[in-house]
């Protein structure tokens, strides 16, 4: 195990900072060239959030905070990301998108947000919530900064246990993940993220952990028969 990953803990946003530069690549090669439609998914389940505060928790390098400021009209999204790495690339997309005025990066850990009650019309997490140590209390805090009623939406990656892809998926994430991470630059971050899709709990289980938060699920998505999961939940 390397010097970087062994002083870090596993997940973190100092072990993401590593893998910045690359982590779109990753991302498209996790979902098999799929997370802009999943991602697209996402978006339409936050329900009417024209002209409202969206938050995009655990958002990366901002795809999601991105799309959703390009497809709802004068909405306004705040990224939060324990990642300064991660961050800096969000920045220069936004300079880029020429959206710095509707989307706000912020640093930060989704199990203490920093934000007041009910600050937010609707929030999301896509492929972070299954690195944040405490998922329970992220998806507490999740529902205490969104305004009663509000969607809170999960996507996340998983393992097929059934149907067409499954053995395709599984062999993609335990095998073909981790040998491209080896070659992309850090081989034990890559492998701690193949480890955690393979640890990630089943939708009814998550969805049983979502509802537990004080969340009140209404709807499991699977897309691509399962490689990944969409979790629909308004707040209480």
């Amino acid at each position: 195990m390397s010097d970087t990953i062994t002083t870090q803990r596993k997940g973190s946003g100092t072990m993401f900072d590593g893998i910045a530069p690359r982590y779109d690549l990753l991302n498209k090669l996790m979902s098999f060239g799929m997370d802009r439609r999943w991602r697209r998914h996402l978006i339409d389940s936050l329900g009417d959030i024209a002209g409202r505060t969206v938050l995009d928790v655990a958002t990366g390098t901002g795809d999601v905070a991105i799309a959703i400021a390009q497809r709802c009209a004068q909405a306004r999204v705040v990224g939060l990301d324990p990642s300064s790495g991660m961050l800096a690339v969000g920045a220069c997309k936004l300079e880029a998108a020429a959206l710095d005025d509707r989307v706000t990066l912020v640093a930060g850990d989704a199990q203490e947000l920093p934000f007041d009650d009910d600050a937010f019309a609707a929030s999301c997490i896509a492929f972070g919530i299954r690195n944040v140590p405490d998922r329970s209390r992220a998806l507490r805090e999740m529902a205490r900064v969104t305004q009663g009623g509000g969607r809170v939406v999960v996507l996340e990656l998983g393992e097929p246990a059934s149907g067409p892809i499954s053995a395709l998926a599984r062999l993609h994430v335990h095998h073909v993940v981790p040998m491209l991470g080896a070659w992309l630059s850090n081989d034990e971050a890559y492998r701690y993220l193949q480890a955690s899709i393979a640890a990630f709990p089943p939708p009814k289980e998550f969805a049983a952990l979502m509802d537990a938060a004080g969340l009140d699920v209404v709807a499991i998505k699977p897309l691509a028969w399962g490689a990944a999961n969409l979790f629909v939940s308004d707040g209480r």
